[in-house]
């Protein structure tokens, strides 16, 4: 199974281990990622220090996915490691910040790297090139952090001098509100990290005409979708019915070539379902196994199993490194095609899926919806009310943009970066 380590300094570590394996190993696995001896490590799952080093992991109630805290023991005469206080992934400098230990972690994820060179390009190259230099900058933004925060105690001090002006109240409200999200995302980092880990979308093993391919599972696509280049390399796109062309409409457009009324294709060892497809152009997933053939077939997504169920057959989700190098760069990107172009057909990212008919000719069969597919949407730009909550507090407009840019338009994060010491 696999499971994440993350430490009070903010460092990360992803295991693939067995769920029969004993703590004592289990530690010493640790020990060879992060130098930690095990007689100076203290492991929590779920708030409660795991202590009996025979115990297997199972036993502790460890599964998949999970997220464990390894704290180091204090030295003797030191603190009591209970007292000690947890810090978490955090981009703030303030106190006695470990810049390389920051640097490593801007290195170790390749879209929070993509991010910042987006956002900050010299940043970027600093963290690749020189770490000096990157240092030296980040030490400059703290600056600018804090000057920005005294700045914005002096405003508040003057809005709080008359209480009866509008404005002024708006001010404080928008400062508060401002805290309120820092709070509420410090809340989550220590009481729910699992929800700002990645999660590799669901994809299984199947074999169409002898060819081995992977298919995404997703149940917010109304119809199974193949590329073009996909239906061709199985011998599929001699059967496409050009009469069910069309447009799927969603944040983009994309353009349908046709339906694959059925063909077989296979899961797991002896398992073969009748299958259609819609042959949509784009990039991304080239094959998206969707609601239509999900319903058909009765399937049942077994997240506990983290497999597929289908007629009692169980076929289990691929896990990250078992995909191909193309859908795992996808998956790193974002469902971004690894070239920087967004998915467009069989992306999932988007929850908003509006059905469409393609165009019905004259005399010609009607043709069924089928699911939009999202497109690439246009540069990222956010609310102006967003931005001037920020700019409000202090905050010079430049880099509450930055901030925002740097989280995905995030707010609550975006809050932390700026706010949080």
């Amino acid at each position: 199974m696999r499971l994440s380590i993350t430490t009070e300094k903010g460092d990360l570590y992803n295991l693939e281990i067995d769920s029969q394996m004993e703590l004592e190993n289990f530690m010493a696995l640790i020990e060879a990622e992060s130098t930690v001896p095990p007689e100076q490590q203290s492991l929590f799952h779920n708030g409660r220090e795991l202590t009996d080093i025979k115990q297997t992991l199972q036993q502790y109630g460890v599964v998949q996915d999970d997220i464990l805290l390894l704290r180091r023991k204090a030295p003797r005469g030191g603190p009591p490691a209970g007292m000690l206080t947890p810090t978490f992934v955090r981009f703030s400098c303030s106190g006695n910040p470990n810049f390389d230990m920051m640097r490593q972690h801007v290195l170790r994820d390749p879209r929070l790297l993509q991010q910042l060179a987006n956002t900050n390009p010299e940043l970027a190259r600093a963290a690749l090139n020189d770490p000096e230099r990157f240092v030296t900058m980040v030490q400059q933004i703290e600056q600018n952090r804090r000057q920005a925060e005294s700045q914005r105690a002096v405003q508040m001090a003057a809005l709080e001098d008359d209480p009866f002006d509008v404005e002024a109240q708006r001010r404080i409200e928008a400062a508060i509100q401002a805290e309120n999200i820092a709070a509420n995302l410090e809340a989550a980092m220590e009481f729910n990290p699992e929800s700002f880990a990645r999660v590799t979308r669901l994809y299984i093993a199947v074999e169409i005409n002898g060819r081995k391919l992977v298919a995404l599972v997703d149940s917010g696509a109304q119809s199974t979708v193949i590329s073009p280049e996909m239906a061709e390399s199985c011998g599929l796109l001699r059967l496409m019915d050009t009469r069910f062309s069309g447009v799927a409409e969603g944040v983009g457009t994309a353009k349908i070539l046709g339906r694959i009324h059925s063909t077989q294709m296979k899961l797991g060892k002896d398992l073969f379902l009748a299958c259609s497809f819609i042959v949509v152009e784009g990039r991304g997933t080239e094959l998206l196994f969707g609601l239509d053939m999900l319903k058909k077939h009765q399937a049942s997504i077994d997240l506990k199993k983290d497999a597929l169920i289908i007629n009692d057959t169980e076929i289990p989700f691929l896990l990250e490194h078992e995909l191909p190098e193309k859908q795992r760069m996808i998956e790193v990107h974002g469902g971004a095609d690894p070239k920087g172009n967004p998915s467009k057909n069989g992306d999932s990212s988007s929850s908003s899926r509006p059905e469409i008919s393609p165009p019905n000719p004259a005399r010609e069969p009607p043709v069924p919806a089928v699911a939009a597919i999202p497109a690439p949407g246009p540069a990222p730009s956010y609310p102006e009310e967003t931005i001037q909550i920020l700019v409000n507090l202090g905050v010079p407009r430049q880099e509450a943009i930055q901030a925002l840019e740097m989280t995905g338009g995030n707010a609550d994060m975006a809050a932390s970066l700026l706010f949080q010491g």
